[in-house]
C-alpha cells in the first residue's frame, strides 16, 4: 500500500482528536453526577447547581462547564427524558391579521377550503392559494378589501397581480415565523432546562422544541403554545347585565329541553333564587326550568357576572352566542364581549374535597372587537407578590401605554368600574381602582397563583406575543427511568453484539480477523468522536444504528478477504493475491457499488424522516465513511507488516479453510421453484394486506396519541381497553408492553382539535379512569409528569396530529419509492444495462412486500408491537441497502466473469457468479444477523418491532440476491445479448 505513513499519520490523528472530543463528554457527565449527588433527587436544585457553575472552569483549567457541555455527544429524549413538541405557526391566523380580518366571502372561504382540502406535505399557504385560485372569479388578493389595506400599505396595491401578492404573502409569512421563532426561543431560553432545542423546520413554518430533562407536562406545553396576547378591558359591573340573563334564560326556555335538576342540590345563593320569586316559581325551579341559570353555580358581584363549573362553560358559551340571544342586548351593549376567569379550585376543608370554578365577565367591547390596550405596551416583566404576600406579575409600560393606563383607571375611578387583563381571552384579574388615575404605567396582576405560574406568565410577557397561534401538532414525552432502562438496553446490545462480531472475524478469517477487529475498534472511537465534534445527537434507534454498523464496517473486510483467498487458491504469492483484492478489479469496485447503495437510501432516509428515524440515519451514514476508511486502510497496514515480515497469512482457520469451496448449485436451474414460491408469497402478502388483517398503522400514519403506562401489578388489557373507551366515548386500543403490568394505549379522541386545554382534558380522563389501579397515593402530578426515580403511571406519550400524520405518510411512501428509483437508477449507471438494475428492483420489491406481509399476518399474534410508522419505514429503508447490498456482490462478480475469459454457456458463466461469491453473500449476511437478533434480545421493547422489520428483511433479501435478482436479469436478456456472450465465452 502505497502512502502507508500518510495513513498512520491520519489514523493517529484522528484517534486523538477523537478522544479529545469524547472527553468533553466524560467531563460533562462527571459534573452532571456531581449535581445530582448535590441535588438529591430535587431537580430544581440540580438545575440551580448547574447555572451556578456555569462560568467555572472545570476541564484543563480552561474550558468552562458551559463550553463543555455544548461540546458534549447531547442524548435524544429517549435517552434523557423530557418533552419534544412541534408547532405549527397558524398559517390561517396570520393571512386573517393581514388581510385585517376581512369579510370578503371569498376570501374567508378559501380560508376554510384550505383547511379542509389540504394535502400532505402541502403547505397551508399553498392550500389557500390553490382553494382562491379555484373559487375567485374576479375577486383579486390585491382588492382593497383583502390585501390592499393598511396593514399592508406600500408592500400590497390594487393595481397588483395575484402572483405578485403571493410573493408578498410568502415572504410576510416566513417573517411571522421568524418572529414566532425568536419569541420562543426567548421564553425556553428562560425556563430553566439544560441544553434546550428549538430549530425550525424548513418553510414548513414549523418549529421544533426539545426540552431534555423537563418533567412538567402541562405546564410546558401551556408555556410553548401560549399566544401571550394581553389585552386590557373596561367591563360591565354584575347588576348591568343582570337583565339581559334573565331576558335570555327566559327565551331559552322555549329552544332548549330542560335538564331535569333538584334545586335542593344547588347552593341556597343560587342565582336562580336571587332572581326569581321563591313562591310564585318555585315549581320551575324545583323542575330546573332554567336552561341558562341551572349552568350557574352562583351570581358573582362586582365585575363577575356569575360563577360557572368549567364543564359547563361550552354549553353556556354556545348559549350566549346565538343570535336571538344577542339581539336581546339594549343597544348600548350590542359589542358586549364574555370572557371566562382563570380557573379556581378549593378544598374543603373538612371533606377535602377540591372544586373547580371559573367566573364570568363581561367586557365592553366595540365594533373592531379591539381591546383599548394591548399588551405591545409593556416593556418589562417581574414576578413578585401583592401586598396579601401571594404570587402576583408587576408590569412595567412605555410612554404611550402608561398614557392609555392612565385614561383607563381614571375613567374607572370615577365610574367605580373595573379593568379587566385578559390573556390569550382568559380574564386573569379585574381591579377596581380607589386612588384616582394611576400614572407611570405600572400595573400588577393577581389571582390564585402558583409561584412557577408567575414565573411562566412574566416570562412569555417580556418576551412577547406570538404573531399567531401556536398549534401543538406533535408531542413526545420521555421519562427519565424510561430513559436510564434504554441506555442500559443499548449498552447491551452494544456489548454483545461488538463481542459476537469479534468472536466470528476470528472464528472464520483467523489472524486476519484480529485485524478487522482492531480497525472495527478504531471504527468505534471514529464515529464516536465525528459526533462529539459536530455537536450530533445520541438516540436509541442511533444506538440501534451503531450497533448496524459494527455488521458493516466488517463487510468490507469480509469481501476483501474472500478475494483474497480466491487469489491464494489460484496460486499468487501472499503480497499479489493482496494487491488484487484491494485493487479496483479486485473487492473495491463490490466495496464501493455496496456502500453507494447504502449512502443514498440513508441521504433519503434522513431527508424525510424526523427525529429519532434522522438519528438513526445520521449514525448510519457516519458509519459508512468511518467503517470504510478503517476497513480498507486500517486492517491493511497490519497485513502490509505480516507480507513484510515474510508471516504466513491465509484468512482463514483449520475448521473454515474449504468452507464454500468446490460449491456448485444450480441457482437458476431452480428459478421456476423459486419464482413459483416468490409469487405465491408476493400474493398471499397483498391478499392480507388489502383484503383480509390489512397492516396495524401507529399514529404516525392516522394521527392519535399514545401512553405507555406502568401499573402497580399486572392488569388485563382487555378490561382497561373497555373501560378506557367508556370514558372516552371512542375506541382505546390497550396491547401489553414488554410486561403484563405495563400497557400501550392508543385513542384518537379529539385528534382534530388542538390546543393545550384538549391535552389536559385527555390526561385528566385517562388518570381519572386508571387511578383505581394505583394505591391511594397516586396523585394526577404523579401520574403524568415526569420525575427521577418514577417506577409508575405514564412513562411515555406521544400526539401525533391529523395534520402532520399526512405529511408523515406521504413522506414515507415518497422515501421507499425514491429509494427504489434512486439506487435502480444507480445501478444502471454503474453496470451500464438496465437488466441489472431491473434484477435488484424486482428484488427489492419482493423483500418489502414480504416483510409487509409478515407484518400484516403476525402483528395480531406477536408479543411485541408491528405497528407501521417511522421507525417502520426506516427499516424497510435499510432492508433496502442491505438487499442491494447483497445483489451487487453477485452482480459484480457476474460483470467481471464476463468481461474476463470465464468459459461456458451464459448460465453457467452466472451460476459460477453466484457459487464463488456465496461465502461473501453468506458472511455479509450472517455478521447483519447475528447483530440484529443482540438487538432483537437486548434492544428493549421499543424497538423490538424495528429491529424485527430488518432481521426478516435482511434474510428475505439475501434469498432474493440469490434466486430473485439474478434469475431476472438472465430473463430480461435478449437473445442476441446472450447468444453474443456465449460466442465470446464458448468452449
Amino acid at each position: 500500500m502505497q502512502n502507508k505513513g500518510l495513513v498512520k499519520f491520519f489514523a493517529i490523528l484522528f484517534a486523538l482528536v477523537s478522544i479529545y472530543s469524547l472527553s468533553f463528554t466524560f467531563v460533562a457527565n462527571k459534573v452532571k453526577e456531581d449535581a445530582k449527588n448535590f441535588a438529591a433527587g430535587n431537580p430544581v436544585k440540580e438545575i440551580k447547581y448547574l447555572d451556578s457553575i456555569g462560568k467555572e472552569k472545570v476541564f484543563l483549567n480552561f474550558f468552562t462547564y458551559n463550553e463543555v457541555k455544548d461540546k458534549q455527544i447531547n442524548k435524544g429524549l429517549d435517552l434523557e427524558g423530557g418533552i419534544n413538541v412541534i408547532l405549527q405557526i397558524s398559517v390561517k391566523d396570520v393571512l386573517k391579521q393581514l388581510s385585517n380580518n376581512s369579510k370578503n366571502p371569498i376570501f374567508n372561504k378559501a380560508l376554510e377550503d384550505a383547511k379542509l382540502n389540504q394535502k400532505g406535505n402541502q403547505s397551508y399557504l399553498d392550500a389557500f392559494f390553490e382553494a382562491f385560485d379555484a373559487t375567485k372569479g374576479s375577486t383579486r388578493l390585491a382588492s382593497p378589501d383583502i390585501f390592499a389595506n393598511r396593514n399592508l400599505q406600500g408592500q400590497i396595491d390594487f393595481n397588483m397581480t395575484d402572483d405578485q401578492v403571493k410573493k408578498v404573502l410568502v415572504k410576510k409569512i416566513d417573517e411571522s415565523v421568524e418572529s414566532a421563532f425568536g419569541v420562543l426561543r426567548s421564553r425556553i431560553d428562560k425556563f430553566g432546562v439544560t441544553q434546550p432545542n428549538i430549530v425550525k423546520l424548513g418553510q414548513t413554518g414549523r418549529i421544533l422544541i426539545e426540552l431534555p430533562g423537563a418533567k412538567d407536562v402541562d405546564r410546558i406545553k401551556k408555556l410553548v403554545s401560549s399566544k401571550a396576547e394581553l389585552e386590557f378591558w373596561e367591563t360591565y359591573k354584575a347588576e348591568e347585565m343582570m337583565g339581559f340573563l334573565q331576558a335570555a334564560n327566559e327565551a331559552l326556555k322555549a329552544t332548549v329541553k330542560s335538564e331535569e335538576k333538584v334545586a335542593a342540590a344547588k347552593p341556597k345563593d343560587t342565582l336562580t333564587s336571587l332572581l326569581t320569586d321563591k313562591d310564585k316559581d318555585s315549581a320551575a325551579v324545583k323542575k330546573g326550568n332554567n336552561p341558562l341559570f341551572d349552568k350557574f353555580i352562583s351570581q358573582g358581584g362586582g365585575p363577575v357576572l356569575v360563577i360557572a363549573s368549567p364543564k359547563d362553560t361550552a354549553t353556556i358559551n354556545s348559549y350566549l352566542r346565538r343570535p336571538e340571544i344577542r339581539n336581546l342586548l339594549p343597544a348600548d351593549k350590542r359589542y358586549v364581549k364574555f370572557a371566562w376567569g382563570k380557573p379556581d379550585v378549593k378544598v374543603d376543608a373538612k371533606t377535602k374535597k377540591e372544586t373547580e370554578t371559573v367566573e364570568l365577565y363581561a367586557l365592553k367591547g366595540n365594533r373592531d372587537n379591539a381591546a383599548p390596550m394591548s399588551g405591545g405596551v409593556i416593556v418589562d416583566a417581574r414576578d413578585t407578590f401583592d401586598q396579601m404576600g401571594k404570587p402576583a406579575v408587576s408590569m412595567k409600560m412605555n410612554g404611550a401605554g402608561a398614557k392609555i393606563w392612565e385614561d383607563l383607571t381614571g375613567r374607572a375611578f370615577t365610574q367605580k368600574s373595573y379593568i379587566a387583563i385578559a390573556l390569550d381571552n382568559v380574564v386573569y384579574s379585574a381591579p377596581g381602582v380607589t386612588s384616582g388615575p394611576i400614572s407611570g404605567g405600572s400595573s400588577e396582576i393577581t389571582g390564585s397563583f402558583e409561584v412557577a405560574e408567575t414565573k411562566d406568565l412574566a416570562n412569555v410577557l417580556r418576551a412577547g406575543k406570538l404573531p399567531a397561534a401556536a398549534e401543538i401538532i406533535q408531542s413526545e414525552v420521555v421519562g427519565p427511568s424510561l430513559g436510564e432502562i434504554a441506555i442500559h438496553a443499548g449498552l447491551i446490545s452494544s456489548i454483545v453484539g461488538f463481542l459476537m462480531v469479534c468472536l466470528w472475524m476470528v472464528f472464520y478469517y483467523g489472524r486476519a480477523g484480529w485485524y478487522a477487529n482492531a480497525a472495527l475498534i478504531l471504527n468505534l472511537l471514529f464515529l464516536f468522536g465525528v459526533m462529539a465534534s459536530f455537536g450530533f445527537v445520541l438516540t436509541l434507534p442511533g444506538i440501534a444504528g451503531i450497533v448496524l454498523t459494527l455488521g458493516t464496517a466488517v463487510d468490507a473486510n469480509i469481501i476483501i478477504y474472500e478475494r483474497a483467498k480466491e487469489e491464494l487458491r489460484d496460486a499468487k504469492t501472499l503480497s499479489d493475491a493482496v494487491v488484487t483484492s484491494y485493487g479496483w478489479k479486485g473487492a473495491m469496485r463490490s466495496i464501493i457499488d455496496a456502500n453507494v447503495t447504502h449512502v443514498l437510501t440513508g441521504t433519503i432516509l434522513y431527508v424525510f424522516g424526523t427525529g429519532l428515524v434522522q438519528g438513526f440515519a445520521l449514525t448510519l451514514l457516519i458509519g459508512i465513511v468511518t467503517s470504510l476508511f478503517t476497513s480498507i486502510f486500517i486492517a491493511r497496514i497490519f497485513i502490509d507488516r505480516d507480507i513484510a515480515n515474510n508471516k504466513h497469512l491465509t484468512f482463514t482457520t483449520n475448521i473454515t479453510k474449504n468452507w464454500f469451496t468446490g460449491f456448485h448449485f444450480d441457482f437458476i436451474g431452480v428459478k421456476k421453484w423459486t419464482y413459483l414460491f416468490s409469487s405465491v408469497v408476493v400474493v398471499g402478502s397483498l391478499i392480507s394486506i388489502f383484503f383480509v388483517n390489512g397492516l396495524d398503522q401507529g399514529v404516525d400514519f392516522v394521527g392519535g396519541r399514545t401512553f405507555q403506562v406502568k401499573f402497580e401489578k399486572p392488569v388485563e388489557s382487555t378490561k382497561v381497553a373497555e373501560e378506557l373507551s367508556t370514558a372516552f366515548g371512542t375506541t382505546v386500543e390497550a396491547k401489553v408492553f414488554g410486561s403484563d403490568d405495563q400497557l400501550k394505549l392508543t385513542t384518537k379522541y379529539k385528534i382534530q382539535e388542538e390546543g393545550v386545554e384538549v391535552d389536559k382534558e385527555v390526561n385528566e380522563k385517562l388518570f381519572a379512569s386508571l387511578k383505581k389501579y394505583y394505591n391511594t397515593n397516586q396523585t394526577y402530578e404523579k401520574f403524568i409528569n415526569s420525575y427521577d426515580g418514577k417506577k409508575f403511571g405514564v412513562l411515555q406519550s406521544s400526539k401525533v396530529g391529523a395534520a402532520i400524520s399526512a405529511d408523515i405518510k406521504t413522506n414515507s411512501f415518497w422515501a421507499v419509492i425514491g429509494a427504489m428509483l434512486v439506487v435502480g437508477l444507480y445501478l444502471v449507471i454503474s453496470f451500464r444495462k438496465w437488466q441489472y438494475s431491473l434484477g435488484a428492483l424486482a428484488a427489492v420489491f419482493h423483500d418489502v412486500i414480504f416483510v409487509l406481509g409478515i407484518y400484516s399476518l403476525l402483528y395480531k399474534y406477536m408479543p411485541f408491537h408491528m405497528e407501521m410508522d417511522q421507525h417502520f419505514i426506516a427499516a424497510i429503508l435499510t432492508v433496502i441497502g442491505y438487499s442491494m447490498n447483497d445483489t451487487v456482490i453477485v452482480f459484480d462478480r457476474i460483470r467481471e466473469f464476463l468481461a474476463g475469459n470465464r468459459k461456458g454457456h451464459f448460465k453457467d458463466v452466472v451460476n459460477a457468479s453466484i457459487n464463488t461469491t456465496l461465502s461473501r453473500t453468506l458472511n455479509t449476511s450472517l455478521t447483519m444477523i447475528m447483530v440484529l437478533l443482540i438487538m432483537f434480545i437486548f434492544g428493549g421493547d421499543s424497538i423490538r418491532g424495528f429491529i424485527f422489520a430488518m432481521l426478516v428483511g435482511i434474510i428475505v433479501g439475501t434469498y432474493s440476491s440469490l434466486f430473485i435478482a439474478t434469475p431476472v436479469l438472465v430473463d430480461t436478456m435478449s437473445k442476441e445479448a446472450i447468444e453474443d456472450i456465449e460466442k465470446r465465452h464458448g468452449n
